[in-house]
Order: C-alpha cells, then structure tokens, then sequence
C-alpha cells in the first residue's frame, strides 16, 4: 500500500514539473515577426573571402530563406536543417573537423537555423570553421 502511494505522489509530482517547465519554455520560446522582413546574411568562405545576401521574406524562421534564396543546400535532418554546403562550399565535418558557424551580430545563435527567428533588420552569418 505504500509503494503505491509513493508511486502516486511521485507521479504527482513529476506532473508538476512537466508543467512548470512547459510554462517556462513557453514564456521564454524565441519571439517571431509576422509580415515582410529584410534581413543580411554573409557567408564567410574557407579562405576567408566573403558573400552578403539581403533577402526580404515573410518567413518567420532563418531556415526557409536560407533554402529558398539559394543560399545553402537544402539538409533537412531529424534536428532540422544542417547546414553542410553554403554558398556552394562544403564544410563537412567528417572529412576535416569543418562546419558552418551561425552567428547573429556577430554573435553564436543559441539554436540551429530551424529554430532562430527573424526579424526586420537582423543581420546573420555563416562562418567556416574547423575544428
């Protein structure tokens, strides 16, 4: 009879917790702008050489206008989208230890390009980067 009432209170509590940490998630989950946007994105190359994009979308995440404005390979994981070629360079990481750095200004995104919303103004880029 214990066990159960431990059981139960445990479940209790765990519910508890799924909650609170659903409410926090919630309440601070990355905002998105709807509407038409413009934003930069700069490709920085293996030998350091450099491409900037300005694209205007409706898109409220990084991904869909990174694919759609040709700007990288479309890569799409069970993670979202990994980007493996930018700008027609690869990076891969399994060959040299290389991948693509997002940054937004100038600053590493705290998620994937699936993940980051975008908003008028924002200015991202892709690095390469070894190691």
């Amino acid at each position: 009879m214990k066990n159960k009432k431990a059981i139960a209170i445990g479940a209790v509590i765990l519910a508890a917790l799924l909650v609170v940490f659903g409410v926090v998630w919630y309440l601070n989950r990355p905002a998105t702008t709807e509407g038409s946007k413009t934003i930069t994105v700069e490709v920085v190359h293996k030998d350091e050489s450099k491409k900037t994009f300005t694209c205007t979308t409706t898109e409220e995440f990084l991904a869909p206008v990174l694919v759609s404005e040709g700007i990288v390979e479309d890569n799409q994981g069970d993670f979202g989208l990994y980007i493996l070629v930018a700008d027609g360079e690869t990076a891969d990481y399994s060959v040299d230890s290389s991948y693509w750095a997002l940054l937004k200004d100038g600053e590493a995104t705290p998620a994937g390009a699936s993940e980051t919303p975008i908003t008028d103004g924002d200015t991202f880029s892709l690095v390469y980067t070894v190691g």
